[in-house]
């Protein structure tokens, strides 16, 4: 039984246990729903906010880590994931020393991170996307959401991914 059939149920029960009083039923249903609505209530003014004041809201932005065994796969990647507006920035940093274990060895390597930006709603598509084009059987992919930054960049990435 899901937990709003619970509470009608528990509801209609109080009402005819005490005909006296009508208006408790109405007012704990209410009470109920106000408090299973808070998250989508609190969602919705949140984005009126940011709609009214153009201020960003938490979380709507965020950043991904792809590493690469050479620069020329990292650039086509990042070529790649621009020609598919999945991001609105790739930015690629050379040689990064990595040590890891894979099938029970310690590996080092010298590989080329990806530092993508994008809308947080584009991460699994992206996520998707880098599986299928990387050349690593298991590629890294990172995400972190965008707490805070330049308002005017933060904007900038909203606007260039759609």
């Amino acid at each position: 039984m899901l937990k709003i059939d619970w509470f009608i149920a528990r509801f209609q029960a109080l009402l005819s246990a005490s005909n006296s009083r009508p208006g408790c039923f109405t007012l704990l249903l209410a009470m109920s729903l106000s408090l299973l609505m808070y998250p989508v209530l609190r969602t919705v003014s949140l984005q009126l906010h940011s709609v009214l004041t153009g201020s960003y809201i938490s979380g709507t932005l965020s950043v991904a880590f792809i590493n690469c065994p050479n620069e020329q796969i990292a650039r086509d990647i990042a070529r790649a994931i621009m020609d598919q507006k999945l991001a609105a920035c790739v930015s690629i940093f050379p040689k990064t020393s990595t040590m890891y274990v894979w099938k029970g060895e310690l590996e080092e390597a010298t590989e080329i991170l990806l530092l993508v930006k994008t809308r947080t709603a584009k991460i699994r598509e992206l996520s998707e996307y880098i599986r299928s084009i990387h050349p690593f059987e298991v590629p890294e992919f990172i995400s972190l959401l965008i707490d805070q930054g330049n308002p005017a960049y933060l904007q900038w990435i909203e606007e260039s991914v759609p």
